[in-house]
């Protein structure tokens, strides 16, 4: 008889350190397949730095990442891509000179399945129209709002298993940032695990599955998104002014 089927991610004490500054203070968190999971936290949390953990961008200095149960420590950006984790930054960070299908192609950089990314291609255009009548435009003269939506599709573009964002709302305007949330909550409709890093508690809780709250490294609440939304001590702390 088959045991439980183990998380898509698990992290167990994960440890991160910057010299002497200790980020991470082993930190426990799993997602499941088909999850929407946000993690909330102020600045310098350590949120950002859970995602370039997971990518490889940075290693642990101590415990487990664990993808669907084998360890994934010491891999490189490369190799956690491949097994299907795409990690799109804060910040955006676009290709400012090149067009926004240029831009796109470039998430599907290690895919080798060109009828397949034609269609992923569509889907991304489908779902910000925006991105389809400006595809031969540059994209460093998007709108941020459109810069958000074209990181967010180079990210799909690699065919994720797992999508990490972290802070797509950020600077955006409050009708661009319920654009973003609602794409989400369609690619999360239809499946794909999405491990989100969110300030903007309550819009990222309006989508999700279950939230984490990260204060100085360590998790200091969780559970069911809508029991986050009606915790009083929460809505002070991190619903207010977000």
């Amino acid at each position: 008889m088959n045991g439980p089927q183990a998380p898509l991610l698990e992290l167990r004490n994960l440890v991160v350190r910057y010299g002497s500054i200790t980020a991470l203070h082993g930190i426990n968190l799993t997602v499941q397949a088909g999850e929407l999971v946000t993690l909330l936290g102020a600045n310098g949390a350590g949120k950002s730095t859970t995602l370039r953990a997971i990518s490889g961008l940075i290693h642990p200095a101590g415990g487990e990442i664990l993808w669907h149960g084998g360890l994934i420590n010491r891999l490189r950006t490369e190799r956690t891509v491949k097994l299907g984790i795409s990690h799109c930054p804060e910040g955006r960070r676009v290709l400012s000179r090149q067009s926004v299908a240029d831009n796109l192609a470039l998430g599907a950089w290690l895919r080798r399945d060109k009828a397949a990314i034609a269609r992923d291609l569509e889907r991304c255009y489908a779902l910000f129209p925006r991105l389809a009548e400006r595809r031969s435009q540059l994209a460093g003269s998007l709108s941020g709002g459109e810069q958000q939506m074209l990181a967010i599709s180079r990210s799909l573009m690699a065919r994720p298993t797992l999508l990490m964002l972290d802070e797509p709302s950020l600077g955006l305007a409050p009708r661009l940032v319920a654009e973003v949330m609602a794409a989400l909550a369609q690619l999360h409709r239809d499946g794909l695990t999405i491990l989100l890093v969110e300030q903007n508690a309550q819009a990222a809780l309006t989508i999700a599955d279950r939230g984490l709250v990260l204060e100085a490294g360590s998790i200091s609440a969780g559970g069911r998104a809508e029991q986050l939304l009606a915790d009083d001590s929460l809505q002070a702390s991190y619903l207010g002014a977000n």
